[in-house]
């Protein structure tokens, strides 16, 4: 009985979200305009800054300009040519305010404000 609770338990956390532990806290859309509006954010090897208009500008190497915009409760960017919206969760860090990006597939992405 008791491997059976303990199993039942693992298969619970593994189906968590990558941001359900104490130290991410998953953003509504409100925090998420608020967090990004007019704020760069610094990654592991590019930079991004949210402009209020709803445009974006990503460098990592050379500016590649494109959309953002908050649905519901995620963040969503479209880069041209292509016409789509990709969306993902937003989570913050508890203890230094960084934003993690998760995609559907689990993909995360940290970054740190420039500001």
């Amino acid at each position: 009985m008791r491997q059976g609770v303990a199993a039942l338990g693992a298969a619970f956390v593994l189906c968590l979200p990558s941001w359900a532990n104490a130290d991410w806290l998953p953003l509504t859309g409100a925090e998420i305009d608020t967090a990004l509006r007019d704020r760069g954010l610094i990654y592991e090897n590019a930079t991004q800054h949210f402009y209020a208009s709803g445009r974006t500008l990503y460098t990592s190497g050379r500016d590649s300009w494109g959309y953002w915009r908050v649905e519901e409760d995620t963040y969503c960017s479209q880069w041209p040519p292509a016409d789509g919206w990709a969306c993902y969760s937003v989570a913050r860090r508890a203890d230094n305010g960084a934003l993690k990006f998760i995609g559907d597939s689990g993909a995360e992405t940290v970054g740190i404000y420039s500001d």
